[in-house]
């Protein structure tokens, strides 16, 4: 538990010797780690401990959402309690600390970055549900509708709206399988924004495995993870 609410905890065999970590968030399934075979066998082979805070389907935003806390939102908790657990237990701070998502995290690993690039340098998302406002009218979204008054407001909220043309994140990964119906375009529409603003980036939107989430998914376990590494070494050598 970190300050009153589960996470996940891996920790490698042997660590990395530079302090670099990361930070996990999970899609709407909430499994946090579980199920994600692939990317601890990528944490292992990296030796990079990971948290996976655990907030049920609340789409990582700065609003408040009761189906996690009466009071905090997911966005305070992690930029708060987890970077100050990661802090505390692993000795990784900023730069040395990246994040990563998958689906509903994807997004909110992407939207976090941007609005806090300094302490978030270094982001990773797989098949990540940036325009979320397409979830709105879900039958099974039990969070959307009582953050957001509509969907327009959701949209506004989106980490594409979040990107600043001045302050950005240095490293940005993101992916998508072209064969992703829904969540596709608006990973090509964030790629065409980044690039007219001249904002440094890679993005996979090749990659496919046809549309099938979790073989995708797991395709891009060792990418996603490889890129973090040698982003989190690039930064430890600016330091």
């Amino acid at each position: 538990m970190v300050a009153g609410h589960p996470c996940q905890v891996y920790e490698p065999p042997q660590r990395n010797p530079h302090g670099g970590s990361v930070v996990f968030l999970h899609d709407v399934d909430a499994a946090g780690l579980g199920g994600r075979a692939a990317y601890i066998e990528q944490f292992a082979r990296r030796g990079l401990p990971c948290i996976a805070p655990i907030s049920g389907r609340s789409w990582w935003t700065e609003r408040v959402w009761a189906g996690f806390d009466s009071a905090i939102s997911t966005e305070r908790f992690v930029m708060d309690s987890v970077l100050g657990y990661v802090a505390n237990v692993w000795r990784s701070r900023p730069p040395q600390v990246a994040v990563l998502g998958i689906g509903m995290g994807g997004q909110g690993a992407l939207r976090l970055s941007f609005k806090y690039p300094d302490r978030l340098p270094i982001v990773a998302a797989v098949s990540p549900a940036i325009d979320y406002q397409l979830a709105y009218y879900d039958e099974d979204e039990p969070a959307l509708p009582t953050i957001y008054p509509e969907p327009e407001a959701a949209r506004q909220d989106t980490a594409t709206l979040h990107v600043h043309p001045l302050n950005w994140p240095r490293n940005i990964w993101f992916a998508v399988d072209p064969a992703d119906d829904r969540w596709y375009t608006s990973a090509e529409r964030l790629k065409m924004k980044l690039s007219a603003l001249g904002i440094p980036h890679d993005a996979d939107l090749d990659t496919s495995a046809a549309g099938v989430p979790t073989s995708y998914t797991d395709l891009m376990a060792a990418k996603a993870v490889d890129y973090l590494v040698e982003r989190l070494e690039r930064e430890r050598l600016r330091m």
